[in-house]
């Protein structure tokens, strides 16, 4: 395939382009004046968005459905897919066939990137927060920034900030949510990173945790050597870079947070950086988990020039991110929070924190697997998290790009499970087993389809209390 370049195209190609990180780089080639189209197999409220702003998107698996100027035109087109879309996919075969030139999204993304000066925000959980608040830090201060990432932002509503035109792309910083499945991270070379944690996971990619310790050392072999990474403390990367290494943590390292507390169910913190101390921040988004998030965004935003009032707004101001931490209902009968931890350690982080904040309630946490080789794989380790709440409600394993494997259910993860109680349930059984219990802190946690339950549960607890 020819090696693309920017001003060699004008139509650009997305196959499955409902995906978080594709519609990022789909709304960045639309504002900067490419046409725009694509296939995705479902559609969605993110689809319907990218069509109102002027994208041509279908969602039957069909050649003809492609529009006609981008398939007379292939020298002129730039496709763009995801791994999740199968081989065999019949427009994948079409482009293949036809002299195309087809790009995986990391292989664009990094294209993109490497025109500016790039933070990468890597980490097998909190990436998405972490870059979003970097995003919004440096956006709020008034730094010219492009951000790419991986869910849709509180402050902005999109998964993708704009930088205002400039004469000299490198004085630009982007700020990108640098994924490690799939090795994708790897077609980046970012002045600054931050590396947020590398637990094991994708081990249906990577086959063990070696090899994802392997990805992200190999990752880090990247950063500018005039540049800086900010690992989580403990993770024992320095060696891997020849970039200048520091280390940031909740408790310890060059950043950590002092005087932690909370106050009105928010948490509020001292920033402790090598310059000094930023007094009482105070995060609109719950979560010791956040808290530390928070830290390391605040000491990539400081390192690339940004004041110490400028980022205590920045951080003050941050909203979240959908389905991080996210509040559906705050009422006196009813506290639902929705939140995409799909990981052992995101799922403890995050019923700890919830814990932490309503002490005198039972939780409910109903929590839909993602995969079947991760739930193989970590079945002990959910049931451990899992049983911080009083009560667990298990759906059915949401398969993704999998297919099933043998003895591999939820029950898995329940018969390990140590809470009050315990049970398997579908989706509409979901609102008459939380009367049931008559439950008033109820957290929904998953990476599937489980965030279509979230709107049901508010309309029935609104309606009924």
């Amino acid at each position: 395939m020819a090696t693309v370049t920017l001003s060699s195209i004008r139509n650009v190609y997305f196959l499955g382009i409902g995906g978080i990180g594709m519609s990022a780089l789909a709304r960045w080639f639309l504002v900067n004046g490419y046409s725009v189209a694509g296939y995705d197999k479902t559609a969605t409220t993110l689809t319907q968005s990218l069509a109102a702003e002027g994208m041509t998107i279908h969602y039957t698996e069909a050649v003809d459905q492609i529009p006609v100027s981008f398939r007379e035109n292939p020298a002129d087109t730039l496709v763009v897919y995801t791994p999740a879309v199968p081989v065999q996919h019949a427009e994948y075969v079409y482009f293949s066939e036809n002299g195309f030139t087809i790009q995986k999204r990391s292989q664009v993304l990094g294209l993109l990137a490497g025109r500016m000066t790039t933070i990468g925000v890597a980490g097998t959980h909190g990436k998405t927060t972490t870059s979003s608040m970097v995003a919004h830090v440096l956006r709020n201060a008034g730094v010219n920034c492009a951000a790419f990432l991986g869910g849709i932002t509180q402050n902005y509503g999109t998964n993708f900030l704009l930088n205002e035109p400039a004469d000299d792309l490198s004085k630009v910083i982007c700020v990108v949510e640098a994924d490690e499945f799939d090795r994708s991270f790897l077609t980046l070379f970012p002045e600054y990173a931050i590396v947020t944690s590398t637990d094991a996971d994708h081990l249906d990619i990577y086959g063990d945790h070696n090899a994802v310790l392997d990805s992200f050392r190999a990752f880090v072999g990247q950063i500018h050597e005039s540049g800086v990474l900010f690992q989580r403390e403990g993770l024992g990367l320095d060696g891997a870079t020849r970039a200048t290494v520091r280390n940031y943590s909740l408790k310890s390292g060059a950043y950590h947070a002092a005087n932690l507390r909370i106050e009105a169910a928010r948490f509020v913190f001292d920033l402790v950086y090598p310059g000094g101390t930023v007094p009482d921040i105070r995060l609109m988004i719950p979560g010791f988990h956040n808290v530390e998030n928070a830290v390391a965004a605040a000491a990539v935003a400081l390192k690339v020039g940004v004041s110490a009032k400028a980022l205590r707004d920045g951080l003050n101001t941050y909203r979240g991110v959908r389905r991080r931490f996210e509040y559906v209902l705050d009422t006196e009968t009813m506290i639902l929070i929705d939140d995409y931890a799909h990981h052992p350690a995101e799922v403890d982080a995050f019923l700890t924190s919830v814990k932490a904040l309503y002490p005198n309630r039972e939780l409910t946490v109903i929590f839909q697997p993602h995969l079947f080789s991760r739930t193989r794989d970590f079945a002990e380790g959910f049931a451990r998290s899992l049983s911080l709440a009083d009560h667990v409600v298990l759906l059915p394993i949401y398969p993704a790009r999998e297919s099933p494997i043998d003895g591999v259910t939820s029950d898995l993860i329940l018969r390990h499970v140590k809470s009050i109680s315990k049970q398997i349930s579908t989706k509409e059984a979901i609102s008459s087993v939380l009367r049931d219990k008559k439950a008033t802190l109820v957290v929904t946690v998953g990476a599937g389809d489980i965030d279509q339950l979230v709107p049901v549960l508010k309309k029935d607890f609104d309606t009924n209390g």
